[in-house]
């Protein structure tokens, strides 16, 4: 069963309907596989930063500090000893550890799937006819969003108190424009709050830190099409 969701222009205007695949956005949800891949992309994310040297890798400590036997003082073959300061380190973290988890490719996109649907079902999906910039300018960037969040609902306000002033909520929003448009991308990267991607990188990590969601029609088109086999 298809799902029908209104199309809008850039000035924020309905100019039709689409229908979205139950298959990708109509999935309900795992939290257990979400957590998985957020996992798992979150390692495969990590870089190796921190490395230690034991004591065949520290400079110096050739010669023997003194003397064997006759000085009084304990034993000493080499200051690159882990016990001397600026000696060798013992079971420290080294280079060579490997942070990567692995996940199957069904599982990665059934996660995606969850959380598309949820957009969905919580109306934080817009649905854009098209997203094309004439010139690079962040202020006319800024107005088309201004009126596409008019479209998402608003949050009723239970709050009967208000202490001070009120603060202004901060931008949330994700963007999946279906080709690589330069002056949609140098236009809106500067709003903060605000990222576009290419349908090629979308992402759990990213769908899940955004809490709404603008797609062009052709983005879900070339998402249908490449993840429902028919």
């Amino acid at each position: 069963m298809a799902i029908k969701i209104n199309i809008y222009n850039q000035k924020a205007e309905p100019v039709g309907e689409m229908n979205l695949a139950d298959k990708v956005f109509g999935v309900s949800a795992n939290e257990n596989l979400i957590h998985q891949a957020v996992v798992a992309q979150m390692a495969n994310k990590r870089q190796v930063l921190a490395n230690t040297k034991d004591r065949s890798e520290v400079r110096g400590g050739g010669k023997k500090p003194w003397a064997q036997k006759g000085t009084g003082r304990a034993r000493a073959g080499s200051s690159r000893s882990p016990i001397w300061k600026g000696g060798g380190v013992t079971f420290g973290p080294l280079k060579e550890r490997n942070f990567s988890k692995s996940i199957n490719k069904k599982m990665k996109q059934k996660a995606i799937f969850m959380v598309l649907s949820d957009k969905v079902a919580a109306n934080n999906f817009v649905v854009l006819d098209k997203l094309e910039m004439e010139d690079y300018k962040t202020k006319i960037f800024v107005g088309i969003l201004a009126g596409l969040e008019k479209v998402f609902p608003k949050v009723a306000r239970t709050e009967k108190i208000k202490i001070g002033k009120e603060k202004k909520a901060k931008k949330s929003i994700l963007i999946i424009n279906d080709n690589k448009d330069e002056k949609v991308k140098y236009s809106g990267r500067n709003i903060a709050g605000v990222k576009i991607i290419n349908l090629e990188n979308i992402n759990v990590v990213d769908l899940l830190k955004y809490k709404k969601l603008i797609a062009t029609a052709g983005a879900i088109k070339n998402l249908e099409k490449i993840y429902i086999k028919n």
